[in-house]
């Protein structure tokens, strides 16, 4: 029996011993989330109300950055845009880890950085990364990889003349989502300076303000012009521990990728037929007043100006930003000190620690203050702490009570809800996906006579009445907080969705003719037109992305040196293409001038008839077609005007509506829209397959 006992003890032994260890590792990393709790309590109670960032004041010039774990810091300054060395002075450290220093004289238009030093760091090496001021009013960028920077210091006087901001309700927005390059770079826009601010308000030409004017929406949304970076790593090969296998077009066109909140995009000012490589752009500040310029523009002819911003992260493939002034305050790291990267670019920022927060809304109220802008739509807001967003919207409507806010409601997780309950606006992916269908490959939508998931009349009813919280699986308290839309700078375009949703266009198959592919089908157009009827006669905001009123088609040119595989083919996710992909072709609305004019149409309507914005769900009274489930009309009332709005997205039955009594123009049908009358009707109307019609009784 001896044997038997040693075996028995030696294993009480070992599970005696292993619990010990196992208590240990728990007592171990107990201790270690109490130490990160601890530090994190400590860096959170740093807090400043002083102005940050360079300015001048009494003669002087002001020099201030916040970063509570440098050692030392110091500001370099450089007579020219291109010196390697420049003048250092040191700066001191104040109880709240600001950390500054002041230079006699108004230095306006003074090259500068910082070098920020931290445990470990060789104080006074020369190889130490010169960063840029996260305040920067303005700067420079020399084009290369890691896209280095000089912040200038700016301090020049503007002339608004009367401008303001637009004051309008949220319900009667209109909103063009566009990028300021794509509007004016083709030739057919006729801009003298193309791809700029100054292009895109040109008198004269086709394109820009003129074609957006003509259009009649009464906002335009701007995708991101806070500047970024617009260079990535090298394709193909390695660069800062990173491998670029995925952009062969190594740049970054659309912007999504800010690295300084404070400063526009120069590229937008540089009369440039591309990027050009190794030179310094922006180097003048004359971003800042061009920008402006844009901005008073648009106002002179009552439109709103919305700027797409990154707040979530922070430019990626570049050196000298918030990762290297101060990576542990700035941005959510793991256990390891890793960045977390819910965004799926590279670095969140920490907006719940009380300075990133402050930055945020320091960087909204200057634009508004500065640049007039009238409203804004956030990118992966749901990454944003919603301590955050309430003190954004709580602020800012301090200056204008009207500034629009609006967002991507997802990016580590999925809140509409939370953000109308704020008083926030939200894209509503649920019309998108009801109406247009998910993707055009197993799951279309409404318009092509299909349920898209748990989509169904019922759910096509809570659409049109704004999605709304009373109605089963709604989103938002407020019709005015629901963003309705069908495509935006995302996926496939609205009219490529509906080729490939159709089987006209294999996304797979080179296309050689772009103009002959452009022009739609007649099947093709009503489904374009009959998406877009059911988009604006809905209540709440409307956007469309630019080129949506033409279907455009985001093709890939096949003749181009880039080592693209999917050369010729159409885009779904076009952000690193400055060519043909996304700018807009003028050419291409006069082929599909009939759909234009159909868009032109039911802008008009929806800005003529306010019963489309601002009717009451009581007032809306729906009817059900006997034929088929796919078809419905409602009846609207609002004020003294009365209409019957009709859809049949049967792709076979004719469908037949018994009117209400009286005499009904129609102002809508399945070739034009408008508010002008295209004929008298009674007792009775006919819808063909994938059509709609609207029509007000004639009193």
């Amino acid at each position: 029996m001896k044997p038997l006992i040693n075996i028995l003890v030696l294993s009480l032994i070992i599970i005696t011993i292993s619990a010990g260890e196992n208590l240990f590792v728990q007592e171990k990393s107990n201790l270690a989330a109490e130490a990160r709790k601890q530090r994190d309590a400590e860096l959170n109670s740093y807090y400043s109300d002083k102005q940050l960032g360079s300015f001048i004041k009494e003669g002087k010039t002001y020099f201030r950055l916040f970063t509570p774990n440098a050692v030392e810091v110091e500001l370099v300054t450089f007579k020219n845009v291109g010196d390697t060395e420049g003048e250092v002075h040191k700066m001191n450290r104040d109880k709240d880890a600001v950390w500054e220093v002041i230079l006699d004289g108004e230095l306006n238009g003074l090259y500068y950085g910082f070098k920020v030093y931290h445990d470990g760091d060789e104080i006074g090496n020369s190889e130490q990364v010169l960063c840029i001021d996260p305040y920067s009013k303005a700067v420079a960028t020399y084009n290369t990889y890691m896209n280095p920077r000089k912040s200038i210091v700016y301090n020049e006087e503007y002339d608004w003349e009367d401008d303001s901001w637009i004051q309008r309700d949220w319900r009667d927005l209109i909103i063009y989502e566009m990028h300021v390059r794509d509007m004016t770079v083709h030739p057919s826009s006729g801009a003298k300076q193309p791809g700029t601010y100054m292009g895109l308000t040109e008198d004269g030409i086709r394109g820009g303000i003129t074609y957006i004017k003509e259009l009649g929406v009464n906002t335009v949304e701007l995708l991101p012009t806070q500047e970024f970076g617009n260079i990535e790593i090298p394709y193909k090969d390695s660069l800062a521990g990173r491998f670029n296998t995925w952009n062969p077009y190594e740049r970054n066109h659309w912007g999504y990728m800010t690295a300084a909140y404070f400063a526009p995009e120069s590229y937008f000012a540089e009369n440039w037929d591309s990027l050009n490589w190794n030179k310094w752009m922006g180097k003048d500040a004359k971003q800042v007043k061009a920008f402006k310029d844009m901005v008073k523009a648009f106002h002179k002819e009552g439109i709103a100006v919305i700027m797409d911003v990154v707040y979530n992260h922070l430019s990626e493939y570049e050196l000298g930003n918030l990762k290297e002034i101060d990576k542990e305050y700035y941005f959510r790291l793991d256990d390891k000190g890793n960045f977390i990267a819910e965004s799926y670019c590279g670095n969140d920022l920490k907006t719940e620690r009380p300075m990133v927060r402050r930055l945020i809304i320091d960087s909204i109220l200057y634009w508004m203050k500065e640049y007039h802008i009238d409203g804004f739509r956030f990118d992966l807001g749901k990454l944003i702490d919603w301590q955050t967003i309430e003190d954004i919207i709580h602020e800012a409507r301090k200056i204008n009570p009207n500034v629009v806010f609006v967002c991507e409601p997802w990016g580590g997780g999925y809140d509409p809800q939370g953000f109308s309950v704020r008083g926030w606006g939200a894209w509503n992916d649920q019309i998108r996906n009801g109406i247009k269908g998910e993707n055009p490959f197993d799951g279309l939508g409404w318009i092509f006579g299909k349920w898209y998931g748990n989509n169904s009349p019922q759910r096509i009813k809570s659409y049109v009445n704004g999605t709304l919280v009373r109605d089963s699986l709604g989103l938002f308290q407020k019709k005015e907080h629901s963003v309705n839309y069908l495509e935006s700078h995302d996926g496939y375009t609205l009219g490529d969705f509906i080729r490939i949703g159709l089987g006209d266009v294999d996304p797979h198959s080179i296309i050689k003719n772009v103009d002959e592919h452009t022009k739609l089908s007649p099947k093709q157009l009503k489904l374009n037109k009959l998406g877009a009827l059911f988009l604006f006669t809905s209540q709440g905001i409307t956007m469309i992305h630019s080129g949506q009123e033409y279907a455009r088609s985001k093709v890939i040119p096949h003749n181009i040196k880039i080592p693209d595989k999917e050369k010729g083919h159409l885009d779904h996710n076009s952000y690193n293409k400055d060519n043909a992909t996304n700018y807009i072709n003028y050419e291409h609305v006069d082929i599909n001038r009939e759909l234009f004019e159909y868009y032109q149409g039911l802008i008009e309507l929806r800005k003529t008839y306010d019963a489309f914005r601002h009717a009451e769900y009581e007032n809306i009274h729906f009817i059900k077609n006997n034929e088929s489930l796919l078809s419905f009309g409602y009846l609207l009332k609002h004020n003294k005007d009365e209409f019957f709005v009709l859809f049949n997205a049967d792709k076979k039955i004719i469908t037949e509506f018994i009117l209400p009594e009286g005499k009904w123009e129609v102002i809508v049908d399945e070739k034009k829209a408008g508010s002008s009358s295209l004929a008298e009707v009674s007792k009775k109307y006919k819808l063909h397959p994938s059509t709609g019609a609207v029509l007000r009784k004639i009193n």
